[in-house]
C-alpha cells in the first residue's frame, strides 16, 4: 500500500513521532495508518495511546436537556469567525432541541425534521446563504430520564451523562454530582465506562502492545514470558485507572475514584445510583483542518 507525504505527516500528529520514524513505520507497514501506530507504541516511541486524530476544525457542540430528554450536537463551519456567532450558535442550539424533541434516526433524518415550518436542512441553508461559508450538521446523540450536562469553553467540548436512579424529579443533588462527573468526562477523556465494558479484543490488543514495548527495552527483553505476563498484568490495572470513568481518580478529591465519589452521594440521598452512559462531543475531533499552502498560491498566482 503505497503512502504519501501527507500521511507521513498525519500520523505524526496522531503519535508525535519524528517525521523518519513516522515514515519508517509507515515502510514496515506498508502503508497501513493503524497498523503504523500500534507499530511506534510497540517501539515505545510513540507519545498517545489513543489512535484517533485530534485534530481541530471549526464550528460548535451544542447541548439541550430539558423535561428527562438530554442532547448533544456538533455542527461544524469552515472557521472560528463563523462558529463564534450568535446565528450560528442560535441554530446549534435550535438543532440539539430538535434532537431532543423529534428523537431522529440518524443526521439524514435529522436534517429532513421540520421546526416553525422549515425543515433543519432548509434553517441550515438560509443560515449559509447569510454567510456563504460551508454548514455541516456533523453527529448527536440523545438519552431519556436522568441526565446531566456540561459544555465546555463555550462549545468545545459537550457532554451528556445518563443515570439510572429511582430518585424522584429534578434532585438538587444529583444534579450537581451529574454536573461535576460531565467535568470529569471532559477533562480526562475516559474510553469506557467501567472495567466491562472494555471488550477483549481492546483487552488483547493492549496487551499484546505492553510485552511488544518491553521486549524492546534492552532491561526486559530477556525476561521470561511468564514474568513480563505478571508485569502486564499489573500494567493493564493502570489501563483500568486512566481509561474507564468508574475506575478514574476523581478530578476534584484525588483520594477517590468517580465510582466511590457517586457510590458517596447515592448513600447520602438514600437511592441507588448509576451512570448509564455517556457521550463527549469535541469539536473537530478527527476531522483534519485544510492547511493552506501560501507559497504555492503566491506562485500560482505570479504565474509560476
Amino acid at each position: 500500500m503505497a503512502f504519501t507525504a501527507k500521511d507521513v505527516q498525519a500520523l505524526r500528529e496522531k503519535t508525535g513521532c519524528g517525521m523518519m520514524d513516522c515514515k519508517k513505520a509507515l515502510v514496515e507497514c506498508d502503508g497501513d495508518m493503524d497498523a503504523a501506530v500500534d507499530y511506534l507504541r510497540e517501539k515505545g516511541l510513540a507519545s498517545q495511546a489513543k489512535k484517533s486524530t485530534r485534530i481541530a476544525a471549526e464550528g460548535t457542540v451544542a447541548v439541550y436537556n430539558a423535561n428527562g430528554v438530554a442532547a448533544v450536537v456538533e455542527v461544524n463551519s469552515e472557521t472560528d469567525f463563523v462558529a463564534n456567532g450568535d446565528g450560528f450558535k442560535a441554530l446549534a442550539a435550535e438543532i440539539a432541541q430538535v434532537v431532543a424533541e423529534q428523537n431522529p434516526a440518524d443526521v439524514e433524518a435529522l436534517l429532513a425534521c421540520e421546526k416553525d415550518g422549515m425543515t433543519v436542512e432548509a434553517k441550515v441553508q438560509e443560515l449559509f446563504l447569510a454567510i456563504r461559508e460551508n454548514i455541516k450538521v456533523r453527529r448527536f446523540a440523545r438519552f431519556e430520564g436522568k441526565n446531566a450536562s456540561y459544555v465546555h469553553m463555550g462549545g468545545k467540548i459537550g457532554v451528556l451523562v445518563n443515570f439510572e436512579t429511582e430518585l424522584a424529579g429534578d434532585n438538587e443533588k444529583l444534579m450537581e454530582a451529574g454536573k461535576n462527573i460531565a467535568m470529569q468526562i471532559a477533562a480526562m477523556n475516559p474510553g469506557f465506562l467501567d472495567i466491562a465494558s472494555v471488550s477483549p479484543e481492546v483487552l488483547e490488543k493492549e496487551k499484546s502492545i505492553l510485552i511488544a514495548q518491553m521486549k524492546e527495552d534492552p532491561k526486559m527483553a530477556n525476561k521470561p514470558d511468564a514474568v513480563l505476563g505478571k508485569i502486564v498484568e499489573g500494567k493493564i490495572g493502570k489501563f483500568y485507572k486512566e481509561n474507564c470513568l468508574v475506575e478514574q481518580a476523581f478530578i476534584i478529591d484525588g483520594d477517590i475514584t468517580v465510582g466511590k465519589y457517586l457510590a458517596n452521594v447515592a448513600k447520602e440521598l438514600g437511592a441507588e445510583i448509576k451512570i448509564a452512559n455517556f457521550v463527549r462531543f469535541e469539536k473537530g475531533e478527527g476531522i483534519e483542518k485544510r492547511v493552506d499552502d501560501f507559497a504555492a498560491e503566491v506562485a500560482a498566482m505570479a504565474g509560476n
